[in-house]
């Protein structure tokens, strides 16, 4: 099933949200495997619903809004947000990351694979439901993980969301040779000029309809990720040298039995639409959800949209 929405019809869907506010969630430690650390936080009752959030490259748990975080709990789910190894105050690694030139020819020999990012998140959804299961989101490289999460640990995914993502065929969902620049900017040393920075590449790679507001999201969080992050700022680079490793998943998308919503920008140059189609093709029954205006990002307005589908995949799995 193919849809389009409009920014019409998400402000329709309810209040945006999307803010960030100080969040009373209390940041907590789970061992997921020999190696691996994880830093999580959570909201709503421990009777919900578990929904894991995973988010994209090089960003930790707080680029999942407090508000947004809190609303979907509001929805009756007790829900998770965590940090990627590499990043935040999950377990840091060693290991080479990825010159301009090997980023250019998808080049690049990994520390680790999508595959045992993968395996982390599963381990989390055992630590927090060791007979259970979770409806599991993801975002840009946050898909791909949660992609593999259903591949590899089936009984561990009762849902899956995927937005901004690609089955990792290398034919859909490149990146758009106009965005290459992008990934070989060089983040200004100074952290005030960091969060500008980062605030002027959301509006290149973003959504029409961006607004001060989103700006302001994207400083608060640029500064509290600053402020807890414990690496080195290497790990983004061995993050992308397992996106750049990324398998094929199309032939194993294929057998997956559980409820599937895919969202994609159809502005997005970071990710370009036909990896959102090509995900949505290979996941059988599907629900393909195409954004005018969206690019690569989680504006405000696009709030809505992704609670509401969150909600009604959840429901396709009781």
């Amino acid at each position: 099933m193919n849809e389009r929405a409009t920014p019409q019809a998400d402000a329709a869907a309810g209040t945006a949200v999307g803010g960030v506010f100080d969040s009373d969630a209390r940041e907590q430690h789970a061992r997921v495997s020999s190696e691996v650390q994880l830093c999580f936080e959570e909201s709503g009752s421990h009777s919900d619903p578990l929904v894991l959030l995973i988010t994209g490259l090089g960003l930790d748990l707080c680029w999942w809004r407090d508000l947004f975080f809190a609303r979907l709990a509001s929805r009756g789910f007790h829900v998770v947000r965590f940090d990627n190894r590499d990043v935040g105050r999950s377990t840091h690694f060693r290991g080479p990351g990825v010159s301009a030139l090997q980023f250019l020819r998808r080049t690049a020999k990994p520390t680790y694979t999508i595959a045992d990012m993968a395996d982390d998140a599963a381990g989390l959804i055992e630590h927090l439901a060791p007979d259970g299961a979770a409806h599991v989101v993801g975002a840009s490289m946050g898909s791909f993980i949660a992609q593999e999460i259903a591949i590899r640990h089936a009984e561990r995914v009762r849902s899956l969301v995927s937005i901004m993502g690609r089955p990792g065929d290398k034919r859909t969902g490149r990146v758009a040779r106009s965005m290459l620049p992008e990934f070989l900017r060089v983040t200004p040393a100074d952290p005030g000029r960091a969060v500008e920075h980062l605030v002027k590449n959301f509006r290149r790679i973003g959504s029409i309809h961006r607004t001060a507001d989103d700006d302001e999201d994207v400083r608060i969080a640029m500064r509290r990720s600053m402020a807890r992050e414990l690496g080195d700022g290497t790990g983004p680079g061995r993050q992308l040298a397992a996106i750049l490793a990324e398998r094929d998943r199309t032939s194993d998308l294929r057998r997956l039995e559980v409820p599937t919503t895919v969202i994609h920008g159809l502005r997005d140059r970071v990710i370009l639409p036909s990896g959102g189609r090509a995900t949505a093709d290979a996941i059988p029954k599907a629900h393909l959800v195409e954004v005018p205006g969206m690019g690569h990002d989680l504006p405000r307005w696009v709030s809505p949209l992704v609670l509401g589908a969150i909600e009604r995949t959840a429901a396709r799995a009781d």
